[in-house]
């Protein structure tokens, strides 16, 4: 490499029309059984432009706190909106997942289908890779639009839910919506604060 120059090579994915979620679920449950060492990844890395903390951390609702929403919030109140900080160890009190290996941004425009020998097969890219809980990707595949029962189906099958997750659900995905909020703008805020307010009512 002379000078500035600098390569990134990408596999070229040949997106079909024909879906089957249903492998999707599997598949993503799959890579959610491999457990890793501790939360987090051995380096940060990005969600969308945003720089997403990833230090490694023994306990779930501390590295959720610490590495997801409260440098979040931070950036909030950088670009103007002072916001509630939600009960992060309260929400997550009892629960204690196996650190799992996530995509990390899962929503529907990182996910396809790609034609091969076997049939339609999904694939999944753009990730902001890390060991979580497995209820992050799947809370974040019901923001925008959301993916068909089938998937969900599927996923459940393979590695049910645990109970809570309808409340947990919005936790996690409050780290997304704040990011989007400090990427895109006043847009997103009353989808945050709305999420806010669901978080305190689970509390009371």
């Amino acid at each position: 490499m002379e000078g500035d120059t600098a390569f990134l090579l990408l596999e070229f994915l040949e997106l079909r029309g024909n879906a089957d979620f249903a492998a999707l679920g599997r598949r993503l449950a799959s890579a959610h059984l491999r457990a890793g060492p501790r939360y987090g990844w051995h380096r940060d890395n990005f969600i969308g432009t945003t720089p997403q903390r990833n230090a490694w951390c023994d306990d779930w609702a501390e590295f959720f706190r610490t590495r997801r929403i409260e440098p979040q919030l931070a950036l909030a109140r950088k670009n103007g909106h002072a916001l509630e900080a939600p009960a992060v160890e309260a929400l997550l009190a009892g629960h204690d997942p196996r650190p799992a290996l996530l995509h990390g941004d899962l929503w529907s425009g990182n996910a396809g289908f790609v034609r091969e020998a076997a049939g339609v097969s999904p694939v999944v890219f753009d990730p902001a890779v890390y060991y979580g809980d497995p209820e992050a990707d799947l809370a974040m595949t019901e923001l925008f639009g959301g993916f068909p029962a089938d998937f969900y189906a599927a996923y459940d099958a393979v590695l049910p839910r645990a109970p809570g997750y309808a409340t947990r659900k919005h936790l996690y995905n409050l780290y997304h919506l704040l990011n989007h909020l400090n990427l895109f703008g006043a847009g997103y805020l009353a989808q945050v604060q709305a999420t806010l307010g669901l978080l305190r009512d689970a509390l009371e």
